[in-house]
C-alpha cells in the first residue's frame, strides 16, 4: 500500500469534541473517519513513602487539531492520528473479509495507542516516564457491509493492553461515522449502516408510540361496533312486556 495524503476536516463540525479526518489518494477520498474519542490511561506514581507505587488514571480526549497519515488499499486500510509532537499516536487498522453466504464486510481489525508518560499535561509525576504502546488482540469491531459507512451515536468501548505493564487502556468512541473502503463521492460517506445499539434505542423510543396507536385503533373499533349495535337494537320492533296487552291485538 502506498502512502496517501491525510486531511483534517474537524473545522466542519459544530461539535467541539468531534474530529473529522480523511485520507485521499490521487485527489479522491479513500478513507473517512468522524468521531469523538476519550482515553482512560492508568499509570504508576511513586507513593509518599518513596517505596510503593500507586496507580493514577489520566483522562483526555482526542484533539481536533491532530495530524493525519493513512494508507488505503483494496482489502486493508489504516489511519494514524498524532498529536503533542508524537507524544500520542492512535493507529486504527481496517480490513475486508468474506463471511457466511459470501457476504463481504469490513471491520476494525486492530487498534494501537502509543502514549508518553513524560508528557506532563495528562501524566503528573509519572514513575519511570517514557513511551508505552497498547494494542488490541484479535479484534473484530464495527463489522459493516462492504460499500457502506458505519454510524453509531452510542459509545463503543475498546480495551487495549499495554505491553510493558499489562495495564488496560480504555478507548471510547462515540458520535461515529467511519468508512475505510469504497467511498463513491469525494468527502461523502456512503449509505449508513446503523449499529445495533442505535437501532435498539430507536425501537425503545418508537415502541410506546406504536403501542399507543394500536391501543387507540382498538378503542375506535370497539366504539364503532358499539355504535352499530345501538342502531341495530333501536331499529327492532319493541314487544309489550305486559302479557295482558296481547288480548287486544
Amino acid at each position: 500500500m502506498a502512502e496517501q495524503e491525510g486531511e483534517n476536516l474537524s473545522g466542519l463540525s459544530n461539535n467541539p469534541d468531534k474530529a473529522i479526518f480523511a485520507v485521499r489518494e490521487n485527489g479522491t477520498t479513500c478513507l473517512m473517519v468522524e468521531f469523538a474519542v476519550k482515553f482512560l490511561v492508568p499509570y504508576d506514581v511513586l507513593a509518599l513513602n518513596g517505596i510503593d507505587l500507586i496507580t493514577e488514571q489520566a483522562s483526555f480526549t482526542l484533539p481536533r487539531g491532530a495530524e493525519i497519515e493513512g494508507k488505503c488499499g483494496s482489502t486493508e486500510s489504516e489511519i494514524h492520528i498524532t498529536w503533542k509532537n508524537n507524544a500520542y499516536i492512535l493507529r486504527i487498522y481496517f480490513s475486508k473479509e468474506f463471511r457466511d453466504k459470501g457476504i463481504e464486510v469490513w471491520k476494525i481489525s486492530k487498534v494501537q495507542f502509543v502514549y508518553d508518560t513524560s508528557e506532563t499535561s495528562h501524566f503528573i509525576n509519572a514513575y519511570n516516564p517514557g513511551k508505552h504502546t497498547a494494542s488490541t488482540h484479535r479484534l473484530s469491531a464495527l463489522v459493516t457491509p462492504a460499500g457502506r459507512s458505519y454510524v453509531c451515536t452510542a459509545q463503543q468501548t475498546l480495551t487495549l493492553i499495554s505491553s510493558d505493564h499489562q495495564k488496560g487502556i480504555t478507548v471510547s468512541m462515540y458520535d461515529i461515522q467511519i468508512q475505510p473502503f469504497d467511498i463513491a463521492s469525494d468527502f461523502m460517506f456512503s449509505e449508513p449502516y446503523k449499529c445495533i445499539t442505535d437501532q435498539r434505542e430507536r425501537l425503545e423510543e418508537t415502541l410506546p408510540l406504536i403501542l399507543g396507536l394500536i391501543l387507540g385503533l382498538i378503542i375506535v373499533i370497539i366504539l364503532t361496533i358499539y355504535h352499530f349495535h345501538l342502531k341495530l337494537t333501536a331499529a327492532q320492533p319493541q314487544l309489550p312486556r305486559d302479557r295482558s296487552m296481547y288480548k287486544n291485538m
